[in-house]
């Protein structure tokens, strides 16, 4: 699999593999982060395959907007309920773990699981 033929997929897939390494080293700052953009990354795969306004709206004007991928999350979530799952685990990710640094490393690993099977579904789904 080509870089430039699956870009969001290999970020989401490099992100996860990063998060790992961040979790060993116990930074629970940048792990969330990491993990934050990996389900982002993976969300944009899976809404590139079901062709969701919301992508062609983001590929139109060059960038992803929270607004966006919320909407995006919701109607991905009609697909796959558990997407929805997913994503509130990454908003906590990236709010309460990077953002305001209040997750331990504990509450990170937790997640992990969470973001792992949302990339697992964006690779099945290329």
């Amino acid at each position: 699999m080509e870089t430039n033929e699956y870009p969001h997929l290999e970020l989401a897939l490099r992100m996860f593999e990063d998060a790992k390494g961040c979790i060993e080293k116990e930074d629970a700052v940048q792990a969330s982060e990491k993990l934050y953009k990996a389900s982002e990354e993976a969300l944009k795969v899976l809404a590139e395959r079901f062709a969701l306004r919301e992508y062609v709206e983001a590929e139109r004007k060059g960038r992803w907007s929270v607004a966006l991928l919320f909407r995006a999350v919701r109607k991905l979530s009609e697909i796959n309920p558990a997407i929805i799952n997913f994503w509130d685990h990454a908003w906590t990710l990236h709010v309460e773990g990077f953002h305001e640094a209040r997750l331990t490393i504990e509450d990170v690993k937790e997640r992990e699981k969470f973001i792992e099977e949302l990339v697992k579904i964006a690779k099945e789904m290329r």
